[in-house]
């Protein structure tokens, strides 16, 4: 049997469940009106009938308050403003991920450059900085050039703002790597 994965849908922002009218079970309820004036404390189903006679939705803001916090409001302009806050959010934060920069031992000054641009403009976005050499063949038995170009490499680029190393520099099998960030 086939499994079609596109039909299991994840939502794509995780909005907040409020219950609203019949949904709510709490017996008393501190209300506040569409104009965000408050009408006091009074029984849950007195607030839905007062809710319906002006044509809205009793929603509960804030289950966890004693008494608990309900609005009366169009459910659906609240939803949709929740939904356009959690999406404001999601734009403006920013996962930070690690970007690998390639050299080699035998690379030159203007290729080495373009890696630093590459690099700079990285840290610049908040992401680390992976920069690695891939030994091949005879380099691996000079493993310390390639320690020496990385750390020449992060030293050219901590003349532009401080760095942290937060990994330092390690051979893995016929790699040279480290990880730098923004300090």
């Amino acid at each position: 049997m086939r499994i079609h994965r596109h039909r299991i849908r994840k939502p794509k922002f995780d909005i907040p469940e409020y219950k609203v009218n019949d949904e709510i079970d709490a017996p008393e309820l501190r209300v506040i009106d569409e104009n965000n004036q408050a009408l006091g404390i009074l029984k849950t189903h007195e607030a839905i009938r007062i809710a319906e006679e002006r044509g809205l939705d009793l929603v509960e803001v804030s289950p966890k308050a004693e008494p608990p916090v309900a609005k009366i409001l169009d459910n659906g302009q609240f939803k949709y403003q929740k939904e356009k806050e959690v999406r404001k959010q999601k734009t403006q934060s920013h996962e930070v991920d690690i970007k690998g920069i390639r050299l080699s031992v035998r690379i030159g000054d203007h290729d080495l450059e373009i890696r630093r641009q590459q690099a700079k403009k990285f840290l610049e976005r908040g992401d680390k900085v992976k920069p690695e050499i891939v030994l091949r063949g005879r380099e691996k038995a000079h493993t310390y050039l390639a320690e020496e170009i990385i750390g020449n490499f992060v030293k050219s680029l901590e003349g532009e703002f401080p760095l942290r190393l937060e990994q330092p520099i390690t051979k893995q099998g016929g790699r040279v790597t480290a990880i730098i960030t923004r300090a």
